[in-house]
């Protein structure tokens, strides 16, 4: 299954010189017998499988990826081949019915991963297709309630993946990090790592979908690992492929962690609503301490007793 960082490099309005929103054109009729649609996997390839819908009138019955293609007794599912600058039309089209942030929901409902998607994705491009007024409030509607709370919940995993990476230093230079996610927020956090971590070398790999995305200090590119793969694991990276002062800066991170610290407010309970126990596994505060932990000593007050 092909990725991509951004659904795709189009613009982003659709308005007229004068600033008004361009007219909304109207869907064309789905007048022919339901189809099962199968395609490649990607969101550019689902968003061939919208243009295919229309251009053959015919609604889907069901959209599978090929990974999980289930056939009837008598029919086989239309295998829609991805094509790029379909794809590319099909999501500049889309604002003429949808603001840039509603279309933008679409591409997290689809990284979400629910087994539904693809057919979630249709309802509501469809529905906002055929509406005259922009749906994206329409709550009443249970399609735009799920779109909605699903980019809300691909919201909070980013900004989570984005607080919770560490980064461990190889000894050719090298930083990286495993990552387990709920949903597939790679595409998501790549821009803020990119930015953020601009000087170095890093690889942040995602133990659950066998892929990650590796920055060169010239641009951020997926790399993709076969299923089954050996992942680099926290727990599981020979000390020989680690920076000989790998230890030292995961002592001192702890240590830090320590005297920040203030036992006496100590609240588990919120802790772990904010910092989740799937997360525990990847941080280096919560792996067991090799060193034992002594508070600061306050030396003039030592000095006062002594």
């Amino acid at each position: 299954m092909s990725r991509s960082l951004t659904p795709l490099n189009r613009p982003d309005a659709a308005v007229t010189p004068a600033g008004t929103p361009a007219a909304r054109p109207l869907a064309p009729a789905l007048t022919g017998p339901p189809l099962d649609y199968a395609y490649d996997g990607s969101f550019e390839g689902l968003l061939t499988v919208l243009f295919t819908i229309y251009d053959r009138k015919a609604a889907p019955n069901s959209i599978q990826p090929l990974g999980a293609v289930q056939g009837g007794l008598f029919t086989q599912p239309l295998l829609v081949e991805t094509h790029e600058a379909t794809a590319g039309r099909v999501w500049e089209g889309l604002l003429k019915h949808m603001t840039p942030e509603a279309r933008t929901k679409l591409f997290h409902a689809f990284l979400s991963e629910q087994s539904d998607r693809e057919l979630l994705i249709f309802r509501y491009a469809d529905l906002a297709m055929r509406s005259a007024r922009d749906i994206a409030d329409n709550f009443a509607d249970d399609n735009v309630r799920r779109v909605a709370h699903l980019a809300q919940q691909m919201g909070r995993e980013k900004h989570r993946m984005e607080a919770f990476v560490r980064f461990e230093k190889t000894s050719d230079e090298l930083f990286h990090a495993t990552i387990e996610p709920d949903f597939d927020v790679l595409p998501l956090i790549a821009p803020h790592f990119t930015k953020r971590y601009a000087d170095q070398r890093w690889l942040i790999f995602d133990q659950r979908r066998h892929y990650g995305l590796y920055y060169d200090l010239h641009r951020t590119d997926i790399v993709q690992f076969e299923a089954g793969t050996a992942a680099p694991r926290r727990s599981g990276v020979s000390a020989t492929v680690l920076d000989e002062r790998e230890p030292l800066f995961k002592v001192l991170w702890q240590t830090y962690f320590d005297h920040v610290n203030i036992p006496e407010r100590k609240n588990m309970k919120l802790h772990r609503r904010h910092i989740p126990l799937r997360y525990w596994k990847y941080l280096s505060e919560k792996q067991p301490r090799e060193t034992r932990f002594e508070p600061i000593r306050n030396k003039r007050g030592d000095q006062l007793r002594s």
